[in-house]
């Protein structure tokens, strides 16, 4: 990736009962954040522009997956291309897999694009998702890469207590602790979090 380019990137925050949250451990060698828990996630690769739409995300949420593009993306195909890397990824690091599809299976809740410096940066959109729309082994991951180690459900009160990116911190803190309490099927849009790191000085924006 030539330095300071963007790609675009999704995770997904899959709660259990409201009350853990899924997360992993990367790998100390790993070019991009090494040995820090994060949520299952990645970036989108060419292949997620071509997959079918699902309707895994209602209209207000499309509509805040187009706001404020980069001008190096696609921006009407972006919304399913990143439903489809976050679920994608969350396969392949978790071996979980979506199994009662819905218009509120994937909450957009979050994003923010890396600062300048590190070699690698991403526009991230983080997703909240309930494992009971979820089918796979959700105690042992037996069926994960194991590109995420550790893979383990944390109480969401805990959970801040790993050792976690700045921006995984500050999303717990501000959005998987609210929403985990709040009816699953009422996002708030309109308020989405985005801290744009995109030029020299950060903006924090609602979509």
């Amino acid at each position: 990736m030539p330095p300071d380019s963007i790609a675009d990137a999704a995770s997904v925050i899959l709660l259990r009962r409201g009350k853990a949250v899924l997360m992993g451990q990367r790998g100390a060698g790993a070019a991009f954040m090494p040995s820090k828990f994060v949520f299952p996630g990645g970036r989108v690769d060419a292949g997620d522009f071509d997959a079918s739409p699902a309707a895994v995300i209602s209209d207000a949420c499309r509509t805040a997956l187009h706001l404020h593009p980069r001008g190096d993306v696609p921006a009407a195909s972006l919304p399913n291309a990143l439903t489809a890397a976050a679920l994608r990824e969350l396969h392949e690091e978790t071996g979980l897999s979506l199994a009662r599809p819905h218009q509120n299976a994937l909450r957009f809740a979050f994003r923010a694009i890396t600062p300048m410096g590190p070699a690698r940066r991403f526009d991230a959109r983080f997703f909240i998702a309930d494992m009971d729309d979820f089918a796979g082994d959700a105690e042992t991951f037996s069926a994960a890469s194991g590109e995420l180690a550790a893979l383990q459900w944390v109480p969401i009160a805990a959970a801040r207590g790993l050792d976690l990116p700045f921006i995984t911190r500050v999303i717990l803190a501000e959005i998987v602790a609210e929403i985990a309490g709040a009816p699953q099927t009422s996002p708030q849009f309109g308020g989405v979090p985005f801290f744009d790191n995109s030029g020299p000085l950060p903006v924090f924006l609602r979509l």
